[in-house]
């Protein structure tokens, strides 16, 4: 079985929490309204619907069956297609360009076959998001792989505001295969809280480099800490007076035409390094993966 993994953003008009100006915009990761997920621990099934009255955008993983490099329809590309969302590319099976046995043409291929697959689905836009947001160490890929998006009329989907919500619906998932009932309040709480961190945290990074505030582009994976909280993480963007925007207009801001000489992570975090600021000076609680929240959980026992 391979898994083709879609890049799945926002189509349409930007989404206001309210009528603030658009100081603190950005797009983000998510799920559309009609999905929902189901996990099963120990015999017991969870299933969640995603956020009511709201079509946002996300990350989606389908299953290519028969190996033939064709999405079967079904729920993905009800999901994303039918859905209104648009559609980019985020390579066929999720490579790791700075592997050493991933050749520049074997990763290239993987973009390829990708937009063979979405190409003619709606919604379909010339996007390109890196892996694990890895560009290549390797200045040769990371250059060839540069040359070849703009030859094939492709953008990269730089991100800005990085989480580790991967990391934290790990601890989540662990914690539900323990015990099914588990009280789940202390990681929600710790997932608000690792999302206001770096919400805050990158905004002051971009005033700090740009100079101003930007549109961020918020990375959120399609897993169950989304599932079960994602409605709370918006309300709190919400409450914090940012606004959400469209993908497009996001990456219609400079910021994101910039290429970074030492790229990896967080667009924010490129640009401090190829300006040649320390990982002191731009933050470390950006690059820890989730560490401090999951170090506070493990005091909590879990």
């Amino acid at each position: 079985m391979r898994r083709i993994l879609l890049f799945a953003l926002l189509a349409g008009s930007a989404w206001a929490a309210h009528a603030e100006p658009v100081n603190r915009a950005f797009t983000y990761t998510g799920f559309h309204a009609s999905q929902t997920t189901t996990h099963r621990f120990e015999g017991t099934t969870h299933t969640e619907g995603f956020l009511p009255d709201a079509q946002i955008t996300g990350a989606f993983s389908g299953n290519d069956e028969d190996g033939d490099g064709i999405l079967e329809l079904g729920e993905l590309c009800s999901l994303v297609a039918e859905g209104g969302h648009a559609l980019a590319n985020h390579t066929m099976t999720h490579p790791d360009l700075d592997d050493a046995k991933v050749t520049l043409a074997r990763y290239q291929q993987e973009v390829l076959d990708c937009d063979r697959v979405i190409a003619a689905l709606p919604g379909y836009q010339k996007w390109y998001r890196s892996t694990y947001l890895r560009e290549g160490k390797d200045k040769d890929k990371r250059d060839g792989m540069r040359s070849f998006l703009r030859q094939q009329g492709y953008r990269n989907g730089y991100v800005t505001l990085d989480t580790s919500d991967w990391r934290l619906n790990e601890k989540l998932v662990e914690v539900l295969a323990k015990d099914p009932q588990a009280n789940l309040e202390p990681i929600r709480q710790a997932y608000l809280a690792h999302i206001r961190q770096r919400a805050l945290a990158y905004r002051e990074l971009a005033q700090r480099l740009q100079g101003r505030d930007i549109p961020q582009v918020l990375l959120l994976h399609h897993n169950l800490i989304n599932a079960l909280w994602l409605d709370d993480v918006i309300g709190q963007f919400r409450e914090m007076g940012w606004t959400i925007v469209a993908p497009a207009q996001a990456y219609a801001d400079p910021v994101y035409r910039f290429m970074p000489e030492r790229p990896g992570g967080s667009l924010l975090l490129s640009m401090g390094r190829s300006l040649g600021l320390s990982p002191s000076e731009l933050g470390l609680r950006l690059m820890d993966d989730g560490d401090f929240e999951i170090e506070a959980l493990g005091k909590q026992g879990l």
